[in-house]
């Protein structure tokens, strides 16, 4: 799924700062600081950031799979 533009509360552009929260979490930096840093203080556009899970990947780890098994197996 991917991340909503705005958040739904108040309106405020949230989706330019996913790329950057993501990365920098992922390397380990606490998600508040990050959070602080971007500039994203409303409790509602932090709930948006925090609570998105990026299912596309997932969804597409499952298909590739699929489709080797289907490969390998003799018609």
């Amino acid at each position: 799924m991917i991340i909503p533009v705005r958040c739904f509360t108040c309106g405020k552009l949230i989706s330019d700062k996913w790329e950057e929260f993501a990365s920098r979490v992922k390397t380990g930096e606490d998600s508040k600081k990050v959070l602080d840093s971007l500039g994203i203080t409303r409790y509602c556009c932090r709930r948006m950031i925090l609570s998105h899970i990026e299912i596309s990947d997932s969804i597409l780890r499952f298909y590739e799979e699929k489709r080797k098994t289907n490969n390998t197996q003799p018609f």
